[in-house]
């Protein structure tokens, strides 16, 4: 069977009689580009040991396989065999005689995602192997994890002990229906995170192997369809247009972002398309800190294995084109305008810019597409940060800067004489930044000052957690509005096991009584537990975490009494959360490590597979409502009360820092909410008045009374 899925299969019994130059031709052959020495040496070595180890199985009736494809980790199983209604996964280490934690991570990653992810391995017996050749030991007890799944603990084995234990998984599972050979071409539904999914865009150019098909309701391909057709009415037509995209937590929207800007760049092509590019931006420094630096290493890596002489730092650049800080766009155009700015009004200097004949003083890029366009900034504090020049006042100063971070990003794009369009994405009750404008001033920008400009909008952006509700009234007397369903993703694709999750986190945080049932629902997919001790809270992430799988704790920013548990916050700068998303296991800056909590600052728009948000005794559950406290740095908290904007504003980015936070787990969570300290000196005094047991007590009743269960 010749299959794109893989680059040789077929059964046993053709397997066998076959000669190994035969089936070393087949592999090379169907390999997208030319194998190295290394890599055919590796195969002719892995083609020997098999048909030794098939020789000796008595029932010829199974089927191999050679390099399958896993497009979630962008990888190859080197050898799978469908044999005996069991599912065997084989590493092969050739010329190895150790056996390497990594390694076993490795294969062990293979079996997850078949498991995860794969219809037709659903409900099977899936058995991961690591074979390194020259080592001299074996498995001996074959045991499934102490999961609710059907993958067996990872085995290990030297290259003549395969044979032996595939017999004894057989023993310990004889009447396993047989496996038909459609399993190949099984439909794939995997749920990448951001970063595993920014590399095979960015490497492949398509989202196709890479999202969920399998449920029709997972609309990231109808979303992906309408933008690039209304991309494609806008060219045509040589109009202006904006597209607001809404999602719940974790639905794709950067997702999208991501491979909108690379179909529109590429188009098809292996290059990018002459004068039709598209730029992925962002306002989240971490975010984009962690997927340039991540696609930069992935970039290095196959470079290095394809002999392509590059340094890190060109792997860098070449990344950073498609994906740029927003501010950085920012600051492009405004070295093109007329400083100090006149009567309250943009125009560019023709001193400072080169007009194009077709394009007018846009930018190269015809398609912007801004991620999280909720948290834009204000005019104030646009206006601020450049009459000071920048945040330290060393950058270019604009004084009297006339006009929000929304409305000048829209004027940036309308300079172009030919066309332009805008894609926002949009996410709901996630504004967690003092200056964050929300989405109302992208709306209040496009009436007021760029009316002629196509707007096609998500219904749902009329929901009371954008805009505070307001989008039809500010909208009402817009004549080029456009409303569609496609441009709103329902279905959270980080928390594969739960699609419910942002639907609970809502209803618990607005006190919905659907929130006891939605968790019934969710809660054997998708473990959301409780606890007051650090200690459990990490004894459970580490007994939940398999294979390269990724844990780390939370906190809010305004959290201040957690170093009496042993946590500490992870520092600001950008390279400290790249640390913390990328580096493994066994690098003590890794979130791994349950050492340093991530604040919502750092970890909006990324993900973990397990978390533990620590619930500090900045947002407090008393008498029915939540009540919002800031610490003074030294001896008290303050509650945040009063009904002036400046106060309203704080307390829902606190209120929006925990929903980021509860939406951060793509498998499961725990929640910690501390006892405090109950003590109290001699003199009846408490000993700790930072932490008194009534800040926590309140709060942990009212999850335990949603029926959260506790560890």
């Amino acid at each position: 069977m010749n299959n794109t899925r893989c680059l040789y299969d077929s059964s046993f019994e053709t397997f066998l009689k076959k000669n190994d130059s035969e089936i070393l031709g087949e592999l090379c052959l169907n390999y997208h580009g030319d194998a190295r020495t290394t890599t055919r040496e590796a195969w002719e070595k892995e083609i020997a040991v098999m048909k030794t180890t098939l020789t000796l199985c008595e029932d010829k009736k199974g089927h191999i396989i050679f390099e399958y494809d896993i497009p979630r980790l962008g990888k190859r199983i080197d050898v799978g065999l469908l044999y005996k209604g069991i599912i065997f996964c084989i590493e092969f280490k050739v010329g190895e005689n150790q056996i390497k934690e990594a390694d076993v991570d490795q294969v062990l990653d293979y079996a997850l995602d078949l498991n995860n992810f794969h219809k037709f391995s659903q409900d099977r017996v899936i058995v991961p192997i690591l074979v390194a050749t020259k080592y001299n030991g074996t498995s001996t007890i074959i045991q499934r994890s102490g999961y609710n799944d059907y993958v067996i603990n990872p085995l290990v084995t030297g290259e003549h002990g395969i044979y032996d234990l595939i017999n004894k998984v057989i023993e310990n599972y004889p009447d396993e229906e047989a496996i038909d050979e459609k399993w190949i071409i099984s439909p794939y539904a995997p749920t990448p995170t951001i970063i595993e999914a920014a590399k095979s865009l960015y490497e492949n150019h398509s989202v196709e192997d890479i999202t969920r098909h399998e449920a029709d309701k997972v609309s990231t391909d109808r979303t992906i369809a309408y933008i690039l057709e209304v991309i494609r009415h806008s060219k045509e037509n040589r109009k202006k247009s904006i597209c607001f995209v809404t999602g719940v937590p974790g639905a794709g929207k950067t997702l999208v972002g991501l491979d909108v800007a690379i179909k529109q760049t590429y188009q098809g092509q292996s290059e990018p398309v002459k004068d039709e590019g598209a730029v992925y931006l962002s306002g989240n420094g971490p975010l984009v800190a962690v997927l340039t630096e991540a696609l930069a290493q992935d970039n290095y890596k196959k470079s290095q294995e394809s002999k392509t002489k590059k340094k890190i730092t060109d792997s860098r650049r070449e990344v950073s084109k498609s994906i740029q800080m927003i501010h950085r766009y920012r600051d492009n155009m405004l070295h093109k305008i007329k400083n100090p700015v006149e009567n309250g009004i943009l125009e560019i200097d023709p001193e400072k810019a080169v007009k194009n004949s077709d394009s007018g003083f846009g930018e190269v890029e015809h398609v912007a597409i801004f991620d999280e366009a909720q948290r834009s900034w204000t005019h104030k504090r646009l206006a601020d940060y450049l009459k000071r020049g920048g945040t330290y006042g060393n950058k270019l100063k604009v004084q009297n800067f006339p006009v929000s971070e929304a409305a000048f990003l829209i004027w940036s794009l309308d300079q172009r004489e030919d066309w332009a369009t805008i894609i926002c994405l949009v996410g709901g009750g996630q504004e967690i930044n003092t200056g964050e404008a929300g989405i109302s001033e992208w709306i209040t920008a496009l009436n007021e000052k760029f009316p002629y400009w196509d707007v096609y909008i998500s219904p749902k952006l009329t929901d009371a957690e954008y805009a505070e509700g307001k989008v039809n009234e500010l909208l009402k007397d817009n004549n080029h509005v456009t409303y569609s369903e496609d441009l709103h993703l329902s279905v959270s694709l980080r928390s594969y096991r739960a699609e419910k999750l942002s639907a609970f986190v809502h209803a618990l945080l607005t006190f919905d009584s659907a929130a006891s049932d939605i968790y019934k629902e969710i809660k054997d997919k998708y473990p959301i537990v409780l606890t007051r001790d650090m200690d459990k809270a990490r004894k459970w992430l580490h007994e939940k975490v398999r294979g390269s799988e990724r844990t780390g704790v939370l906190v809010t920013k305004e959290s201040a009494r957690f170093k009496p548990l042993a946590i500490h916050i992870l520092p600001s700068g950008d390279e400290n959360a790249v640390h913390w998303f990328l580096e493994d296991k066994y690098d003590i800056r890794s979130s791994n490590y349950l050492e340093d909590a991530a604040t919502e600052i750092q970890v909006q728009g990324l993900e973990l597979d397990y978390t533990c948000l620590l619930w500090d005794a900045d947002m407090r559950y008393e008498k029915g409502n939540w009540h919002f406290y800031r610490f003074n740095g030294q001896t008290k908290w303050v509650e945040q009360t009063g009904e002036s904007e400046s106060k309203q504003e704080l307390v829902k980015y606190m209120l929006n820092a925990y929903r980021v936070l509860l939406t951060r787990a793509r498998a499961g969570m725990v929640i910690c909410v501390p006892v405090g300290n109950p003590n109290k000196n001699l003199n009846g005094f408490w000993e700790d008045e930072t932490r008194k047991p009534e800040y926590y007590d309140g709060t942990y009743r009212y999850l335990k009374s949603i029926g959260i269960e506790e560890i």
